[in-house]
């Protein structure tokens, strides 16, 4: 992604473009352009996924061309989301995206379950996840960093407690303003995008496996045991679909862009098109470097730690440990950042106590949100509960997407020219991400019922099947609706 001078251009057209609380001080400013937009889309999209997940994928369809094939269903979805989103975005630049596109289509209680589930679960468990996923490689450097517990039966460690010690550094660091935390974003973006080209660059380079990669489109034998290719094709798409998630995080600061009705469609675009690219090339450098058994069997599923020590043997751990150490600084930085802003706007309609919608006054940034979203985060990374969360919430935050994808379509009808959806074909890259997006929903939910060893597999591993995660994704975001019907109730006539 090349720099490029940002548009000094803040004007906005029309009451819907109107960030929240522009005009006053103690209230989120529009000061970002497009360049530092698009390294948030990227930064937050790029973490440690693209550098492991390829060898579950690979052991799931079993050859090079489905590898390349589930990618580019990936990438393809994420693009149609990234389009559609624009759209959303320019008629709704406010600071909260997602929750406002959805607390206008359908209402407030759809966007409350939205961001109760980024509070208690999506935006706060992924951080957790991320941090120990950068202190866990931080570890590869420094061997005295490990997950042995610090105490005897408790889960703490000395990897837990720096990953509460990389939030905390963010959450100070973004807590003087976005534009100090967007500059960051911009450094780190910039140098995961080399890191990745490096990467692509050496595996396309010196490898020459390509010529005899299986690129075919039958399942082998192995692979055709455990179920029919529709099922294991959805199965092997969650992993790269949502290693390219939280493309949709800049959209939580639409309120900070300049000329967002411009600007963040731009960002969206160029963002979600640059990580796609990249992907895609760095599975071709992983085929190009290394046979499929290769990928299928890297240890702890590092499978571009095994391609770089191809080519610097003894050397690679340590080399993408240094990249990833880099990529998923970049993706907390973005999350922390952006993620505060839902909190901000719920707080704004009534939704959380009144200082949730506080900002300090001379940084202009929600700093109580950033602390709330650093407590609970540091919490889950401390306790170790944070990834059977997300395998939960994978289920729910699907569904969310396919609910403002419909609302995209609702709004259409009712105003099409506001949303630019004047045209029968505006509606089909909704419609497409609608469907794609519904394949996998279907096959996580029922998928495990046309396995050939479900019975046996519900009865003796059922917390770990994709129906029981799914359904408890459910069951957690159902838990809000007491939430809100007491908040309703109840809430302070001052909030």
């Amino acid at each position: 992604m090349a720099m490029a001078r940002e548009s000094d251009s803040s004007s906005e057209h029309g009451p819907n473009l109107t960030p929240q609380g522009a005009a006053g001080q103690g209230e989120l400013l529009p000061r970002l352009g497009w360049f530092s937009a698009a390294c948030i889309v990227a930064g937050s999209m790029v973490g440690s996924g693209i550098f492991i997940v390829s060898s579950d994928i690979a052991r799931t369809v079993g050859t090079g061309g489905w590898l390349m094939a589930i990618w580019v269903f990936a990438g393809l979805l994420t693009l149609l989301g990234a389009v559609s989103y624009g759209k959303l975005a320019a008629y709704m630049p406010k600071a909260g995206g997602q929750y406002v596109f959805l607390r206008e289509a359908w209402g407030e209680l759809p966007a409350f379950l939205y961001g109760w589930n980024l509070l208690t679960v999506i935006q706060t468990g992924f951080l957790a996840a991320v941090a120990v996923a950068f202190a866990k490689y931080l570890g590869v450097l420094v061997p005295a960093i490990s997950s042995a517990p610090l105490i005897s039966g408790w889960p703490m460690s000395l990897q837990s407690l720096l990953a509460v010690a990389v939030l905390l550094v963010l959450t100070l660091y973004n807590s003087t303003g976005i534009q100090n935390g967007a500059r960051l974003q911009n450094v780190f973006t910039s140098l995961k995008v080399l890191a990745l080209a490096l990467l692509i660059g050496v595996g396309l380079a010196f490898g020459n496996r390509l010529g005899s990669v299986d690129w075919s489109f039958t399942l082998p034998a192995a692979q055709a045991a455990q179920g029919d290719w529709l099922t294991l094709f959805a199965f092997a798409s969650v992993g790269a679909l949502f290693s390219s998630d939280a493309w949709n995080y800049v959209t939580f600061i639409g309120g900070e862009v300049k000329n967002p009705a411009k600007n963040l469609p731009k960002a969206l675009l160029i963002g979600t098109i640059t990580v796609t690219v990249l992907y895609l090339l760095a599975n071709l450098a992983y085929l190009n470097l290394l046979s499929l058994p290769q990928i299928q069997n890297a240890p702890e599923d590092r499978v571009a730690t095994v391609a770089m020590d191809m080519i610097f043997p003894g050397a690679g751990v340590l080399i993408m440990a240094g990249i990833i150490l880099i990529s998923t600084f970049g993706c907390l930085n973005g999350m922390l950042l952006a993620g505060a802003r839902v909190f901000y706007a719920m707080a704004k309609d009534g939704l959380l106590f009144k200082k949730f919608g506080e900002v300090h006054p001379k940084t202009h940034s929600p700093n109580f949100c950033l602390w709330v979203q650093f407590v609970w985060a540091s919490g889950l990374a401390l306790s170790g509960t944070y990834g059977q969360l997300l395998d939960y919430i994978v289920f729910s935050t699907l569904l969310f997407y396919i609910l403002t994808m419909l609302g995209l379509i609702r709004l259409g009808r009712k105003i099409p020219v506001a949303v630019q959806m004047t045209r029968k074909r505006d509606y089909a890259v909704p419609v497409t991400y609608i469907a794609g997006a519904s394949f996998i929903a279907f096959f996580l939910l029922f998928g495990d019922f046309f396995t050939p060893d479900f019975v046996s597999r519900f009865q003796s591993d059922l917390p770990h099947t994709k129906f029981f995660t799914s359904v408890a994704g459910i069951l957690l975001t159902a838990l809000g609706l007491p939430v809100y019907w007491v908040w309703k109730k109840t809430r302070p006539a001052s909030v």
